[in-house]
């Protein structure tokens, strides 16, 4: 099981970034999926998360700027992120809570760097 997340690069302050994430292997069932970000020397801190059912939660700083979405059919979360600022840079983490072989597990990607600069 693995989380394959894509989507990062370098961009202009105010630009748009898609990130994608799409988990394979044998899953059963996932609940959350999420994205969290982590900024040097500080911890990694959530940004979005969807819940199988659509519910969405979303870190204060990132509110009307981004979207985050999922299909469950193909076990892929997105995060659209428009209005990118400087501190929005930071490597992204996609996240999800899953049901896989013997029971739940908080699986994690890669990580994605996003940088915005100008």
């Amino acid at each position: 099981v693995q989380l394959q997340a894509s989507g990062g690069g370098l961009v202009q302050p105010g630009e748009s970034l898609r990130l994608s994430c799409a988990a394979s292997g044998s899953i059963f069932m996932i609940n959350s999926m999420g994205w969290y970000r982590q900024a040097p020397g500080n911890q990694r801190e959530l940004v979005a998360v969807i819940t199988s059912g659509g519910i969405t939660n979303y870190a204060d700083s990132v509110k009307g700027r981004f979207t985050i979405s999922r299909d469950n059919a193909k076990n892929t979360v997105l995060l659209q992120m428009n209005s990118l600022k400087f501190e929005d840079t930071a490597v992204y983490y996609c996240n999800a809570l899953m049901y896989a072989g013997s029971g739940w597990s908080n699986r994690w990607g890669q990580g994605t760097q996003v940088t915005v600069s100008s």
